[in-house]
């Protein structure tokens, strides 16, 4: 949906149509689906000319005041932006008019609107992107902690012509501008994080469950154990970044591991924390200026001045639940808690508002929380008005108990946002005169057993109500902005509050999801090694503990060719150890009794082999499109996890193509496993000593009633390849086809493997050499890695070298005999 505002050379405006979000929705949802709604503005350009491929971004999400800038070079397939963008998930992209002329669009911007089909697009003229306007912004409305940005982003002309677009685009949709200083303004390039592309997330169900979405059967629903909006935000974001930075992911795991040693700071932060509002949303309304002064803007600038009350008086019992931590990390978080400004705030705040007001459920509760939130003798007028408020109310229930008398009827008064005061009645065992209420009780409806009902007379007090309601909301919406205006300066403090309670509540969560099962915490060294490591989402599904299998990848043999039967294990297999990964590079522990990883600076799988239509791409198309991504983006630190190449061509090209994929990856130091039905595949380790072939187990047992042999899965996973041979024909034989076409496949199938295991022979040199090489690789890792003490390192090399001269007379000895 194309929109165009703020385009002045286009009179109709294109069919825009105006969006307005509410400036002060409530700050309280805190159901992962209201968290995760998206309400993210994201404004992209890219350079042109030479500067073609260089691209600036700019986000601001609606509900939390910061901004994210970044500026990166991209290649032609835009990737990172693509990646970026998923990450962001907006509501509206904007971009520039010029990149999306009829017949004449960008690249980009058709690769955008190809892979974001249900976000609103919106173009503004080029002239709003201005790099000069966008310094000025960040100069007016960026807090101080921060301004070290500017230093950051000035020479970065193409992310400030982008943050300028979407100020000003902001402004122009919320009819309200945000106040000077207000800003947390970021730049973030994309180093720090590891970068997992749209499609592997989805293979991998991070965040959504590729059978039923609604369902939490994905890594963020085993992980999210958050009670805050914004610690279910930071989680998910994690989840799609992961860290790169050992020494943060480690001061991450002591918190973790503190809070599982010591039940009462656990229990402690986490009452705490469980009260707290969504502070980010808070923040982002308290620091807005609205246009026009409304009804609806007073009433929640009181409503969200109660709730920055409500969050500054949890500071004290959180810092008191922090109090007595030891990790660096707490300690900080302790640390900013400290800051003075929030008690100045909280002090100037309760000089002008009840100290009773505070954040109450329910809308009548709300409404008169937000009447009474100004002190008495601050404003006489508004005395006054409250007053005349009280009587009305008053008024309005002595009517209605009026009416019960007259009528003899049990009459309630109740309230709702929308009808105001109404009136309500159950109607157990009161049996009403010939079944009619009275005809002076109008807009009648039924649901069960309980009416509701209004009287003329009510509705001329409601109205009565709602004038004075509307005088008194003006009045101390007067108060509460001069209030704001003399705390605005001190309000900065909120950014690094909203960060502590997001960051406690997602440690809290890791620690949490560790009670539930038997996590164990991950290492970090150059090897990949996990000790009966098991599947993180299939435990929460299964009734039984999934099997746990071991994995052990290093520099030297840094390649795993994985084969089996079908439904043996292997995808669920891949998918493990990603996940696992994902796991340890956000600073949760691991579903494992041992793990280490090797810091993944790029995660990618190549799983799915469904056909996408939308694309038109056949499954031999999408295999090839995903692979050559793969190939173009993979670096010595990536992890590269592959399952089932080839198949949707014939057997030779299949085999033909995953020979050349495995070469290109071989040349690579990246962790990789490639699972396969190929057997001939295997025998590329004669050529490659740092491929490992690995299978998973089956056994054939008898079945006596039919006389038939069936398969039983181990799911377990061990050395060399699979003793399995023509397992599809297996599966063949069990299903419904006609035994004569399963004799002829049998008879045609073992022709063509003879033909091929003819050429594949390993020579005693290439086992000689192999020798060598394995023990390499062993002597350089424990020279990197080992923490043994003396004697326990003699003993290791010389078990070592003892492996080594077991493997090696053997091939020497076959040498000798083929020479004779």
């Amino acid at each position: 949906m194309l929109k165009t505002p703020l385009s002045v050379g286009n009179p109709q405006g294109s069919g825009y149509k105006s969006w307005t979000p509410q400036v002060g929705y409530s700050a309280t949802s805190s159901s992962a689906v209201s968290a995760h709604s998206s309400s993210v503005i994201v404004a992209v350009v890219e350079g042109r000319g030479l500067a073609r491929g260089e691209i600036g971004m700019a986000s601001i999400d609606l509900k939390s005041p910061q901004i994210i800038l970044s500026q990166f070079a991209d290649n032609t397939t835009y990737a990172k932006v693509i990646t970026k963008l998923k990450i962001l998930s907006p509501l509206e992209i904007i971009m520039s008019n010029t990149a999306c002329v009829v017949g004449n669009s960008t690249k980009l911007f058709t690769l955008i609107t190809e892979n974001f089909k249900n976000v609103n697009f919106t173009t503004i003229q080029r002239k709003y992107f201005n790099e000069t306007k966008g310094l000025e912004y960040i100069e007016q409305l960026c807090i101080a902690e921060f301004s070290t940005v500017l230093m950051e982003v000035q020479s970065k002309y193409y992310c400030l012509a982008a943050v300028a677009a979407l100020l000003k685009y902001v402004e122009f949709i919320q009819n309200s501008v945000y106040a000077p200083k207000s800003l947390k303004i970021c730049f973030q390039g994309s180093e720090q994080t590891a970068m997992i592309d749209s499609s592997s997330a989805q293979n991998l169900e991070l965040l959504i469950n590729n059978q039923d979405c609604r369902n939490n059967h994905t890594l963020f629903g085993v992980l999210n154990y958050t009670k805050t909006p914004g610690g279910s935000r930071r989680l998910r974001s994690n989840i799609l970044e992961p860290l790169v930075d050992i020494e943060t992911i480690n001061m991450r795991l002591d918190c973790v591991q503190e809070l599982l040693h010591d039940e009462e700071l656990f229990f402690g932060l986490q009452s705490v924390i469980s009260r707290f509002l969504d502070t980010e949303q808070l923040l982002s309304v308290l620091i807005q200026i609205p246009k026009q002064d409304t009804v609806n803007v007073a009433e929640s600038k009181i409503t969200n001045l109660i709730y920055l009350k409500h969050t500054l008086e949890l500071v004290d019992p959180l810092k008191i639940a922090l109090k007595n931590c030891d990790t660096p990390l707490l300690r900080a978080y302790y640390g900013s808690l400290e800051d003075k400004r929030f008690g100045i705030i909280l002090e100037k705040i309760k000089t002008v508002i009840n100290d009773d007001a505070r954040y109450m459920k329910g809308c009548l509760n709300m409404r008169t929380q937000k009447c009474y939130a100004v002190r008495s003798n601050i404003n006489e007028f508004l005395d006054i008005a409250r007053r005349t408020y009280t009587e009305i109310v008053d008024d309005i229930a002595g009517m209605i108990s009026q009416l019960a008398e007259k009528y003899s009827l049990p009459l309630r008064t109740s309230f709702s946002s929308a009808r105001g005061f109404f009136i309500q009645m159950t109607t157990d065992c009161t049996a009403l005169p010939d079944d009619q209420l009275p005809s002076e009780f109008i807009k009648i409806s039924k649901v069960k057993n309980s009416y509701s009902f209004t009287s003329a007379d009510l509705i001329k007090m409601n109205e009565r109500c709602q004038e004075s309601l509307r005088e008194i909301y003006h009045m101390t919406y007067m108060i509460v902005c001069k209030l704001l205006s003399e705390i605005y300066e001190h309000i900065h403090c909120l950014y690094k509050l909203s960060d502590t309670v997001s960051m406690l509540d997602m440690l809290l969560s890791f620690a949490h999801a560790c009670t539930l099962s038997d996590y164990v915490r991950p290492e970090f060294t150059d090897t990949l090694a996990i000790k009966q490591g098991w599947h993180p989402i299939l435990e929460k599904i299964s009734v039984e503990k999934p099997v746990a299998n071991n994995t052990y990848i290093t520099e030297g043999s840094n390649f795993l060719i994985i084969t089996g039967p079908n439904m043996s294990g292997k995808s669920t297999y891949l998918k493990q150890i990603a996940l696992c990964q994902i796991m340890a590079q956000i600073g949760s522990y691991v579903p494992a009794e041992y793990s280490s990883f090797r810091i993944a600076e790029q995660i990618f799988t190549r799983i799915s082999t469904d056909d996408d239509i939308e694309t038109n791409s056949s499954t031999f198309m999408k295999e090839m499109k995903e692979i050559a991504y793969i190939l173009h983006n993979a670096n010595d630190k990536s992890l590269i996890l592959i399952d089932e190449l080839g198949r949707g061509t014939n057997t030779e090209e299949g085999i033909g193509i995953c020979y050349a994929v495995c070469e290109h990856l071989l040349s690579l130091k990246a962790f990789t496993l490639f699972a396969t039905h190929f057997l001939e595949l295997c025998h590329i380790d004669v050529l490659y000593p740092n491929v490992e072939n690995m299978h998973f187990e089956v056994q054939h047992v008898k079945n006596t009633s039919r006389n038939k042999e069936a398969i039983l899965y181990t799911y377990k996973l061990s050395k060399g390849l699979t003793e399995e041979k023509n397992y599809g024909l297996k599966a063949a034989e069990v299903s419904s086809l006609p035994p004569s076409i399963v004799l002829d496949a049998k008879e045609i199938t073992t022709q063509i493997t003879r033909q091929i295991l003819q050429n594949q022979k390993s020579t005693p040199e290439m086992e000689r050499q192999r020798a060598v090489y394995h023990l390499a690789t062993r002597l350089v890792q424990t020279a990197r890695n080992s923490q043994l003490d003396a004697d326990s390192l003699r003993t290791y090399l010389s078990n070592l070298k003892k492996k080594y001269e077991a493997d090696f007379p053997k091939s020497e000895q076959v040498s000798g005999e083929t020479e004779q």
